[in-house]
């Protein structure tokens, strides 16, 4: 059987005061005190390019987030079905003047964080300023670039002094950028080196086993009998394990070894859990702000001509792509904001229109380029249910069957992957961005900003020095629609990346799991304390 949520997720609103209110109702039945097992196919390593995965100072990925957001607090959290940042760790936050420069928190009353440790606006101090100066080079600090200064007037209040206006900046402090961390515990100037943590979240990880190799393959999370915030937990104990094989993940959940699994799902799986009718499994579909792109360098010597980057726009086939890579689990998008944002436009079909190969030979050739041109598209080695191999192999053969470019592929493994791309290492590479919260903004300063993460070459002035800077003083987010849709015709325009498509949020449990419809948040982060064990049917 199988269940689709009606719940959209939708643009942040008017970032008024956040006053803290009672925690979200309980989805579940009822504790039963057995552990809630939950199976996904991500994958955690540690490595010599990435020693402290579970850091939040280092990592900035789906499945080291997955563990931060039930194990770390931060100041603000997202209540059930909300965009809108409300008070966890805090009981109120707001901006204390009118130009969004100045936002003030206040921390509850009697704070601890797992190991006994008490919290005070001291922690949130160290917790910004330790990822400022770690500043790691793949990790999440470029969310809070924008805070100019900490201040703490006293053991409970915090003060923010920004660089320059931010409405969005409340919803950065609810993404593990800004996890509060024990300064008794952590390092100012390094990471925490292993599968270690110690946070103030809901859960405590209190075991995990990894391979030899380094990594992560099951994790036992217990309740914090200290944490004390918004969110209303479901069960005392949750077990992650992480698969390879996304097959074997389900015949697990088939045989009662799991209770819950989510990414990654191959499209097969996906239709066949729609189509059938077993009475002990539910597969839950919602709508995702997940995005799929293919970024271009545009410093290297077979990209850096616009011509070559926008003959390529013509002719990439996303309906194909979607279609037979996919099977249809995935929509085509043609933005670098995807659908059920505020501010989306298709510039990218509005620009270049459905393939067409004369179109690119004719750029082509206007620009002098006669011959094939060479390139390489560099993918992540596929694990479980991704499919980066197919979809790489699809897009090189749509570009060789024009008789234009000669493009080879290549398979990287994710640590490196990741490293390499952010040094400038790959003409071509793909990745999967799920948003740190649901606004444009996330979806074109985390690549476009002066800081982006991935340090990629392109560099558009209107964009980083007009157009972010205005939104971000823009409350009142609908209005900055405008401007965003000038954004994305930029982009569409220079082409440093193109954007593929955008997938559906899915998650398969064993009948008796409550909770289900609210696992998920809109980054696709499960949401271990909604789960919770009731009756059959």
């Amino acid at each position: 059987m199988n269940r689709r949520l009606l719940v959209l997720p939708a643009l942040l609103g008017v970032l008024t005061p956040l006053v803290s209110g009672c925690g979200s109702s309980g989805g579940g039945s009822g504790d039963s005190g057995k552990p809630i097992v939950v199976g996904t196919t991500d994958s955690i390593e540690m490595t010599k390019d990435n020693p402290a995965p579970l850091d939040p100072a280092t990592s900035y990925d789906s499945a080291t987030w997955n563990i931060f957001y039930n194990t770390f607090q931060m100041l603000l959290s997202y209540p059930r079905s909300s965009t809108t940042p409300s008070p966890d760790a805090a009981s109120e936050c707001h901006y204390t003047d009118t130009s969004t420069l100045t936002y003030q928190c206040t921390l509850r009353d009697n704070l601890k964080f797992s190991n006994g440790d008490k919290i005070t606006s001291a922690d949130v101090k160290f917790s910004i300023d330790r990822m400022q100066k770690i500043n790691w080079p793949t990790g999440p600090a470029s969310l809070i670039s924008g805070v100019k200064a900490v201040n703490t007037p006293d053991d409970r209040t915090v003060v923010f002094q920004l660089k320059a206006p931010d409405a969005t900046f409340p919803a950065k402090l609810a993404t593990p950028a800004a996890a509060i961390m024990d300064s008794k515990v952590y390092d100012m100037s390094k990471p925490y080196d292993g599968y270690k943590l110690i946070g103030s979240g809901p859960y405590v990880l209190k075991s995990y086993s990894a391979t030899k190799e380094g990594t992560f393959q099951k994790g036992e999370f217990v309740k914090n009998s200290n944490y004390q915030g918004a969110l209303k937990l479901n069960n005392s104990k949750v077990d992650l394990r992480m698969f390879e094989d996304s097959k074997k993940m389900e015949t697990a959940l088939k045989a009662g070894q799991l209770d819950v699994m989510s990414r990654q799902l191959d499209p097969d799986q996906i239709k066949e859990l729609q189509a059938s009718t077993d009475p002990d499994i539910k597969l839950t579909e919602a709508p995702g702000g997940e995005a799929r792109y293919l970024f271009l360098n545009t410093s290297s010597v077979d990209l850096k001509t616009k011509a070559v980057r926008q003959a390529m726009a013509m002719v990439l086939d996303r309906q194909a792509i979607t279609k037979n890579v996919y099977k249809r689990t995935a929509d085509p998008l043609y933005s670098v904001v995807p659908q059920g944002i505020s501010g989306h436009v298709n510039s990218f079909f509005n620009v270049y229109g459905n393939p067409n190969t004369s179109a690119a030979k004719q750029k082509l050739k206007s620009a002098g380029i006669t011959s094939k041109v060479p390139l390489t598209i560099n993918f992540r080695r596929d694990n479980g249910g991704t499919m980066n191999q197919p979809e790489a192999e699809a897009i090189a053969q749509q570009l060789n069957a024009t008789g234009l470019f000669d493009v080879t592929t290549k398979s990287e493994q994710w640590n490196a992957f990741l490293k390499a791309a952010s040094e400038r290492k790959y003409e071509i590479f793909a990745i999967s961005w799920l948003p740190d919260f649901p606004d444009p903004d996330n979806y074109i300063a985390p690549f476009f900003d002066k800081d982006n993460f991935l340090n990629l070459p392109y560099q558009s002035t209107e964009i980083q020095n007009t157009i972010l800077p205005a939104t971000r003083g823009m409350a009142a987010r609908s209005t900055a629609s405008t401007d965003f849709k000038t954004a994305q015709d930029i982009i569409a325009q220079d082409v440093p990346m193109l954007p593929l498509w955008q997938g559906k949020q899915y998650i398969a449990a064993r009948s008796d799991i409550t909770g289900v419809e609210w696992a998920l948040n809109s980054s696709t982060t499960t949401q271990f304390w909604e789960l919770g064990r009731g009756v059959n049917g």
